[in-house]
């Protein structure tokens, strides 16, 4: 049976150190430090936590409709099976090095290197913005029906699979490696340099000189924005894109597919094998 902590208020550093087996309905933890570090079992319902450091080392827990303020920074980190629903976090550097997260219906204000070296991750129906770094070296993630504005986002992440997303994220998903992406917009310059093994399956993406240094690239149905010059430069790939490709310069290898194509640029720096197939569907 789990303690119920109902209408309290807590502050300074420990209130609620090692609590197990606990749920939490309307608790205000203030400003401190670790206030429910190496606990387990605990559930958290219209709670607000303000305190840094509040849920380390925390085995299991649950919080629903509950709000992290700027002062909770760093409330997560060493943590398994953690769930998140319906909650507004406006603290930065939330969840490190955690096993088994899954977000729903959560609102992110403030996630400047948030989700780092985690694994077994979900979100779902969330918006994430102030993003910069989010998800580095994190893996095995899935993701869909989000939205999220900051660059630099997933970088060294692996096994990642998003859907229905619009990713706003200047050098997003460099050196990355298997990660698929359905249905998506991805805006931001230098998308996914030195990546390995990614997969755009029906995505519009935007930002100068995407999709540079990759290998085993693949983009199906895709379509690329006015402002993609210079795309594919030393990749290995195999694309079919819709619509127009503003300039391709110095793909290495595999083949491209497009309706129209502005300029292709092959020079003395093209690399081997230097025998990447272009197909221009409607040639002038």
């Amino acid at each position: 049976m789990r303690k119920l902590i109902k209408d309290a208020e807590y502050g300074g550093e420990r209130p609620l150190y090692g609590l197990h087996d606990a749920r939490l309905e309307r608790v205000v933890i203030h400003p401190g430090e670790s206030s429910i570090k190496e606990s387990g079992n605990i559930e958290a319902e219209q709670c607000t936590f303000e305190g840094k450091y509040v849920f380390w080392e925390c085995r299991g827990f649950r919080a629903n409709d509950c709000l992290f303020r700027e002062s909770a920074r760093s409330s997560m980190w060493y943590c398994s099976d953690g769930e998140l629903t319906n909650c507004r976090v406006e603290a930065p550097k939330m969840f490190r090095r955690m096993t088994g997260l899954r977000l729903q219906n959560c609102v992110f204000t403030n996630a400047q290197e948030t989700l780092w070296d985690c694994s077994d991750v979900d979100i779902r129906d969330s918006r994430i913005e102030g993003a910069d770094y989010l998800g580095m070296h994190t893996h095995n993630v899935r993701i869909s029906d989000y939205r999220q504005d900051g660059n630099y986002s997933f970088q060294y992440s692996r096994n990642v699979v998003v859907r229905n997303a619009i990713l706003n994220s200047k050098d997003a998903l460099w050196e990355s490696q298997d990660v698929t992406i359905y249905d998506s917009e991805i805006n931001g310059e230098y998308l996914a340099w030195y990546s390995r093994n990614l997969r755009l399956v029906r995505c519009h993406i935007t930002g100068e000189q995407p999709l540079c240094y990759c290998q085993n690239l693949v983009m199906e149905d895709c379509t690329l924005g006015a402002d993609c010059n210079l795309c594919f430069e030393y990749s290995t790939l195999r694309a079919t894109i819709r619509g127009h490709v503003h300039s391709i310069k110095n793909p290495t290898a595999g083949s491209i597919e497009a309706d129209s194509v502005g300029e292709i640029i092959i020079d003395r720096n093209q690399k081997a094998p230097a025998n990447c197939r272009i197909v221009v569907r409607n040639r002038t």
